[in-house]
C-alpha cells in the first residue's frame, strides 16, 4: 500500500492499494464520532461493492443506510442531489455522523457536494471505484453537479476525511471505463511530467497501477497544496477540459469524461502548433499515446456547437478563459485566451 497525505484547510490521508474496502469501517471510526453512515453509489457500483462496504462499517459498529441513484452523469444533477439531502434529513443524520461516496467521479462529486452542505457541512469519506476517480475526483475537495447549461457549475470546495483507492474495485470495471480513465493519467504527465509519459509508452500501467496511481495523485496533491481553491496553478489539471467539457455536452453527456478530455488534449495541443506555442512533434506522440490506450483523438462537432457550450465553461472570467496549453512533451502552462479568441483556437484544433 502506498500513502499520499494532502495537507490542504483539512490535512487527509490518499491509501493506494488492495484490500481497502475491507478497512472502511475501521476508517470511518476514525473519521466520523457518530454511529451512522449513509453509502452514496449509483446502480452500476452498488450491486459490486455495496454489500461487501456495509459489512465493514457494520462490523465496526455503525448504523449503516444506503442512497443508490441511477448511474450517469445525466444523473449528477440537482434532482439527484436534493433527493439525497431529503433522504438524510428523513434519516437524521446529524453531523456527528457521516457519508461514503463509493464509486466513480460523478458518485464522488454528488456526495461531496451534499456532504459539504448537508446542516452546512459534514464529514464524508471518498472510495473511488474506477480509474478516474482515483486520479482526479476523489482527490483535492472539488465538489459539484451539473446544470442544464453546464457541467460542474454548482459546488463547494470541501475536502474529505480520508480517500481509499481500493484497485481491487477495478477488477469489475469494462475495459472501456479502465481505458477513459488513462486520459486523466496522461494528463498529468503532460502537464509536466515527461518521465510519466515515457513510462506510459513504454508498457501498459493497468497490470500494475499502484506506482503511476501514486504518482498522479502525488502530482494533484502537489497542485492543491499551492492553490486549494483554483485561482492560479491548480488550473493546469484542466489541461483539455475546457474542449472536452463542450464535448460532453454536445453529446448529451454520452461520450465519457476521459474521451472527452483526451479529444480536447489532442485539439489545444494541435491548436497550440497552429500559433507557435508548440513544437510540431508533440501532437504525434500524444495521438499515439492516447491511441495506445484506447482513446479517441478527434470529434465530428462542429466549431460553433463547441463554442456555444464553452462559453458557459466556469474557468471563465469576464471576457477572458484559461487555457492550458501543451508548450512541448510534458510541459503545459496556462494562457489566458479572450473569449473572442476562441473561435480561432477551435478552428485551428479541428485542423481548418
Amino acid at each position: 500500500m502506498t500513502t499520499v497525505t494532502v495537507k490542504a484547510s483539512q490535512t487527509y490521508d490518499v491509501k493506494i492499494g488492495r484490500g481497502l474496502l475491507d478497512t472502511l469501517g475501521e476508517e470511518a471510526a476514525r473519521a466520523f464520532q457518530g454511529r451512522t453512515v449513509c453509502i452514496v453509489s449509483d446502480t452500476n457500483v452498488a450491486p459490486h461493492y455495496l454489500s461487501q462496504a456495509t459489512h465493514s462499517l457494520e462490523r465496526a459498529g455503525f448504523t449503516v443506510l444506503a442512497f443508490v441513484f441511477p448511474a450517469g452523469e445525466e444523473h449528477k444533477n440537482g434532482h439527484t442531489y436534493l433527493s439525497l439531502l431529503e433522504y438524510l434529513a428523513q434519516e437524521h443524520l446529524t453531523r456527528a455522523d457521516g457519508l461514503v461516496a463509493l464509486g466513480g467521479g460523478v458518485v464522488g462529486d454528488l456526495t461531496g457536494f451534499a456532504a459539504a452542505t448537508y446542516l452546512r457541512g459534514i464529514p464524508f469519506l471518498q472510495l473511488p471505484t474506477t480509474l478516474l476517480a482515483a486520479v482526479d475526483a476523489s482527490v483535492g475537495g472539488k465538489t459539484a453537479i451539473d446544470l442544464e447549461h453546464g457541467k460542474n457549475l454548482a459546488g463547494a470546495f470541501y475536502q474529505p476525511k480520508a480517500v481509499l483507492c481500493d484497485l481491487d474495485t477495478w477488477a469489475t470495471l469494462p475495459a472501456d471505463i479502465l481505458s477513459d480513465g488513462c486520459a486523466e493519467v496522461i494528463k498529468y504527465g503532460m502537464i509536466g511530467d515527461a518521465d510519466l509519459l515515457d513510462t506510459l509508452a513504454q508498457g501498459d500501467f493497468r497490470e500494475d497501477p499502484e506506482e503511476v496511481v501514486a504518482r498522479c495523485i502525488a502530482h494533484k496533491r502537489d497542485l492543491v497544496e499551492q492553490d486549494e481553491f483554483d485561482t492560479g496553478s491548480r488550473q493546469l489539471l484542466n489541461l483539455g477540459h475546457t474542449i472536452g467539457h463542450g464535448i460532453e455536452a454536445c453529446s448529451g453527456y454520452q461520450l465519457a469524461h476521459g474521451k472527452a478530455v483526451a479529444i480536447g488534449m489532442t485539439l489545444v495541443t494541435r491548436a497550440a502548433i497552429h500559433l507557435g506555442l508548440c513544437p510540431e512533434a508533440t501532437l504525434p506522440k500524444l495521438v499515439n499515446l492516447l491511441r495506445e490506450y484506447g482513446l479517441p483523438t478527434e470529434t465530428d462537432y462542429p466549431a460553433a456547437d463547441l463554442l456555444a457550450k464553452m462559453l458557459s465553461d466556469k474557468k471563465r472570467a469576464g471576457d477572458t478563459i484559461s487555457l492550458v496549453v501543451p508548450t512541448g512533451w510534458g510541459k503545459s502552462q496556462l494562457y489566458p485566451v479572450p473569449v473572442s479568441q476562441l473561435p480561432v483556437w477551435l478552428d485551428r484544433g479541428l485542423g481548418k
